[in-house]
């Protein structure tokens, strides 16, 4: 929820929002391009939105769900989804969710359906039910409730075709160490492990020998809230968690994508003062090692960004959420240059969802703009 999302993640802290865009516009205009693609602007959504879903559908187009319109809006979640097609790069409306969400998680199923579970439903208001979208029809469905209600929670898909929803917050914004696991078979959830630390607004990342690795994430309530260093794996053959390696700096808010190489990506993200204490580092975990290392070094500093980041065709990450313009990393460099190009504002919970012509559309977030906090309807694309 955006009210708590401004208490926790934006805001009303020591300094003008205006100064922070100052900032990071500077920042942009800085920065030289690499030559590493371009983006540029597309058709907008029917209506703007922040800390909504993006999921590709089997038939290539996107699926775009639920969200909020910003600051003062926050309390009522879209119920509405629309679609992308990268064919006439047009959206259009589809089904309704029978809820209104915001952070909540969108899993596409082997079955083709895509599975939505948690997030803020309302005003300090969450709800157990999850459903699931069919694209053939367009019509959402309910499917079993989750053992706990959730938002800001984490999924991954297992190798088995169930789904792992881990962490995030209570309605009191508390976080969680529950995990709990879907069956399509059955459609419904059932209790797993819990985690070795409670945990919102941390990612999960499903590894090449099946395991479930959770990165970060925090508990407690901003200014005195606790932002991990720490790692766990999810194990689906034992339902148990376990700890990893410590990553270099305690982090929240961040991204992570499993790279060709079958390591992860972890960038960006904040410290326990949030906008006061975003990162421009990276870092990469080794499975084989279990122990994370920095990498290069991002051209700003970005947080906000969980589902803004995706690896491409051409087995770099093109990271595009909290910054103005996009970067894109290189694994084999170890380094990130910037995309031509600009976003106009650093959008946060934005997303990007690589096209199956190896394009990448991203989506919405919201905007620092002179201490107000709005959501926008443009799109862009990126091409390599």
């Amino acid at each position: 929820m955006e009210s708590r999302l401004a208490k926790r993640a934006c805001g009303l802290f020591l300094f003008p929002l205006v100064v922070l865009a100052f900032v990071r516009f500077s920042a942009a205009d800085n920065s030289a391009s690499s030559g590493s693609g371009s983006v540029a602007e597309t058709a907008h959504m029917q209506i703007a939105r922040a800390s909504h879903s993006s999921t590709l559908l089997p038939d290539g187009k996107v699926l775009i769900a639920g969200g909020f319109g910003g600051s003062g809006t926050e309390n009522n979640p879209f119920r509405s989804t629309e679609i992308y097609d990268p064919r006439t790069g047009n959206f259009q409306p589809t089904g309704n969710m029978s809820i209104g969400r915001s952070g909540h998680t969108a899993t596409l199923l082997k079955n083709g359906k895509v599975l939505i579970a948690g997030g803020w439903t309302g005003r300090y208001n969450l709800r157990r039910s999850a459903e699931l979208y069919d694209p053939t029809t367009g019509i959402f469905t309910p499917t079993g409730d989750m053992v706990i209600e959730r938002a800001g929670n984490t999924a991954a898909l297992l190798a088995d075709g169930r789904v792992l929803v881990a962490g995030g917050e209570d309605r009191g914004e508390n976080a969680l160490a529950s995990a709990e696991v879907y069956d399509p078979s059955t459609g419904k959830f059932a209790r797993t492990g819990d985690m070795t630390e409670p945990r919102g607004e941390a990612t999960a990342t499903a590894l090449r020998n099946g395991k479930v690795l959770v990165v970060g994430g925090g508990s407690g309530h901003y200014p005195s809230q606790n932002v991990y260093r720490s790692a766990e794996l999810y194990d689906p053959a034992t339902g148990k968690f376990t700890s990893t390696g410590q990553m270099t700096v305690g982090r929240h808010k961040h991204a992570a994508v499993l790279l060709a190489s079958g390591k992860v990506l972890v960038v960006g993200g904040s410290d326990n003062r949030d906008w006061h204490g975003e990162y421009s580092s990276a870092e990469i975990y080794d499975p084989a090692t279990a122990a994370f290392s920095a990498t290069g070094t991002m051209s700003t500093s970005r947080f906000k960004l969980p589902y803004a980041a995706a690896l491409l065709d051409n087995r770099t990450v093109l990271v595009a959420g909290g910054g103005s313009f996009a970067e894109v990393y290189d694994e084999v460099k170890g380094s990130f240059s910037k995309v031509e190009g600009t976003l106009g504002a650093a959008w946060f919970f934005a997303s990007a969802t690589v096209l199956p012509d190896g394009k990448t559309l991203i989506t919405g977030g919201y905007a620092e703009t002179g201490g107000e906090l709005p959501s926008t309807a443009r799109a862009w694309i990126y091409r390599p």
